[in-house]
């Protein structure tokens, strides 16, 4: 059987895209009168899936664990899901079904000699290692340079998400910075909707819908649909506005670690800053260099 976090995962994931979705947006006119719901009715949705209201109703409070492939489609079809969320909504089908007598352990935070290396290779442009639950494991100095003032935080407090929302310098530093932590909000729900029991993710998770009432609006929401622009504009106050090329790779031999990269054309004044940004960022003896 399916632990109640993992049932009840699958039912908040139908809930905020049921209640985040206008009847207009599926096709249907209001009826008069006030609606007391926000976004569709159970009904409203079950009819347009096909399925019974009862049956939905039991999916959406976790007491139904094993929806079929079949089930699953119809109701993405209905919410006009995209195929990440599509694809989120399976994931959380499997694992509300499975037989899961232990949460598994955290991914590992060591990072390979051989990422460090890499690290210090791209030099000088800015590039780190980060959990799933976006900590940053290690960099190279313009990898942790690039997000100012957060070196001023103790190493193990370095986290992206927890920069976006608490920093002070963050709201300054990104000329789009509502569209970065609406992205930052996605990546942990996919994550989190997986895992909801991982302590790495509830810690965080619990920190910030403490400490900030923009985490906590983005999260209730359940966005999943992740869309990283190709480049990403810093106003940075050592070397000015910069506008860089970002790059994320999966690391093969450590489930949940990314390589994060950021590149300019060389001769350009984007590389020019880059240049400047390695050659006066702090070089701590725990950073990769």
């Amino acid at each position: 059987m399916a632990s109640d976090s993992e049932s009840a995962e699958l039912g908040r994931f139908l809930r905020a895209r049921r209640t985040g979705t206008s009847p207009r947006h599926v096709g249907l006119t209001p009826g008069p009168g006030i609606r007391r719901t926000p976004g569709l009715r159970r009904e409203e949705l079950a009819t347009l899936a096909g399925i019974s209201i009862d049956y939905y109703v039991r999916l959406e409070r976790g007491k139904e664990t094993r929806p079929s492939p079949a089930v699953l489609d119809a109701l993405a079809r209905a919410l006009r899901m995209d195929d990440q969320e599509h694809h989120h909504l399976r994931e959380l089908a499997a694992r509300a079904a499975r037989y899961t007598p232990e949460p598994p352990p955290a991914p590992s935070r060591s990072v390979a000699p051989h990422l460090k290396l890499l690290l210090g290779s791209l030099r000088p442009y800015p590039a780190y290692v980060i959990s799933r639950s976006m900590d940053l494991l290690a960099w190279n100095p313009g990898g942790l340079a690039l997000y100012a003032g957060i070196a001023d935080w103790p190493a193990t407090q370095r986290n992206l998400a927890r920069y976006f929302f608490l920093h002070p310098a963050a709201r300054d530093l990104f000329t789009d910075w509502e569209q970065q932590i609406t992205g930052c909000v996605s990546r942990l729900r996919a994550v989190a909707g997986t895992a909801p029991d991982a302590p790495d993710l509830t810690r965080l998770v619990g920190e910030l819908l403490l400490k900030s009432p923009e985490f906590a609006g983005l999260w209730e929401r359940y966005e999943v649909t992740r869309r990283k622009p190709a480049t990403k504009t810093f106003h940075h106050p050592q070397v000015g506005t910069v506008t860089l090329t970002s790059q994320v790779l999966h690391v093969e031999a450590t489930p949940g670690q990314r390589i994060g990269v950021y590149t300019a054309e060389p001769g350009t004044p984007e590389h020019d800053a880059l240049l400047l940004l390695d050659m006066t960022a702090p070089r701590p003896a725990h950073a990769s260099s």
